[in-house]
């Protein structure tokens, strides 16, 4: 228990810690949770673990962007309703091309458009700069080499926009045992 200061019943640490990501406007590094409550980093990680593990069946969840911080999302699984209780229905999908840049982004990151032109074989202008107003992908440097190119990777609304946790949950590009490799044109 960590000491409360309001005259309220102490609650626990894995309560305090959902409290401050509840109220953080986006990811949270490790370390300031650890500030924030008053314990080392390492106990932070062991309580984000259990409240992962307590999120399983609600209607929450853990999202790292990296491997340093981690903000709470909706569950995957509640994007309907969430999307009528807000008036989202009517957002428009992604279009195949603007899908392809992502997926591009996203296993090359960081990106620059000439490498995103060059995979895709036409110009990705259009599609970067939608996928940029939607806030699926940022602007994260610049590459070195003539005219520094914008290098893109993609943020944590990908993340939730995906329902996946980290990074590390992107499917293998490898094929499984019985699949076919991509064909090479």
């Amino acid at each position: 228990m960590i000491a409360s200061t309001t005259g309220e019943p102490d609650l626990s640490a894995v309560a305090l810690l959902e409290s401050l990501l509840f109220v953080a406007d986006g990811p949270v590094p490790v370390g300031r949770l650890a500030e924030a409550l008053g314990v080392a980093p390492e106990a932070v990680r062991t309580m984000l673990r259990e409240l992962e593990a307590g999120c399983a069946e609600r209607g929450i969840r853990l999202q790292w962007s990296g491997r340093n911080s981690v903000q709470l999302t909706t569950a995957p699984g509640a994007a309907g309703v969430l999307e009528r209780f807000l008036g989202l229905e009517s957002a428009a999908p992604l279009s195949a091309p603007a899908l392809e840049a992502l997926a591009i982004v996203a296993y090359r990151q960081p990106a620059t458009r000439p490498q995103v032109d060059a995979i895709r074989g036409v110009s990705s202008d259009g599609v970067l700069r939608t996928l940029l107003t939607k806030g699926l992908i940022e602007e994260v440097g610049r590459a070195e080499g003539p005219g520094r190119p914008i290098l893109y990777g993609t943020t944590p609304a990908f993340l939730q926009h995906f329902g996946l946790s980290s990074l590390a949950e992107l499917p293998s590009l490898e094929p499984t045992d019985g699949e076919n490799p991509p064909a090479r044109t």
